[in-house]
């Protein structure tokens, strides 16, 4: 299997954003960016890949700045790692209003892809290609937050199973909540 550039796989999308996918705020919904995001997440890894991939996780998605009717949403996604089946795609988002010539940056976020073969089971995917400092960088980052959500999980699990009620009530001293058992 021979290996591929991230430049291989770029996608951009982009979409005007409409009345219909306003809020009652008049600010774009959140569901409607993460449906574009899963598109574009899903373009560029199949790409990538040269099979059907499917959302596993997402990582990262803060909305920093509101979208507004009229902006022209762009979805800018790179492959930025890859594992034996997954495939990180690095997700920037940018809005432009057109009227006025501004762009703002409104999000970057990280979705996590599994190529399936055509049997449905988790297929093999090419080797990155790393040509430039960038890109060895964006795969660097990747194996930083896959180990900061394994440790992340971890404790949460710990915290599920192995908390005492001592701890947490410490833990909630200071807390904007009330406690009445």
């Amino acid at each position: 299997m021979q290996a591929r550039t991230p430049q291989d796989s770029d996608t951009i999308i982009t979409e005007l954003m409409v009345p219909a996918y306003a809020n009652f705020g008049g600010k774009i919904h959140g569901g409607i960016l993460l449906g574009l995001m899963d598109k574009v997440a899903y373009a560029c890894s199949t790409k990538h890949a040269g099979n059907y991939c499917v959302t596993v996780s997402v990582d990262g998605v803060d909305f920093i700045e509101p979208v507004e009717v009229g902006d022209l949403v762009c979805m800018m996604a790179r492959v930025n790692y890859v594992g034996n089946t997954s495939i990180v795609v690095g997700i920037k988002v940018t809005a432009e209003n057109v009227k006025n010539r501004s762009v703002k940056h409104t999000n970057t976020c990280y979705f996590t892809m599994v190529a399936k073969g055509d049997n449905g089971k988790p297929a093999k995917v090419p080797p990155l290609l790393l040509d430039n400092f960038t890109d060895v960088k964006r795969f660097g980052e990747a194996l930083f937050r896959k180990d900061l959500k394994k440790y992340r999980n971890e404790q949460m699990k710990r915290n599920k199973t192995e908390i005492s009620k001592d701890e947490l009530m410490s833990l909630l001293q200071g807390e904007r909540c009330e406690i009445h058992l």
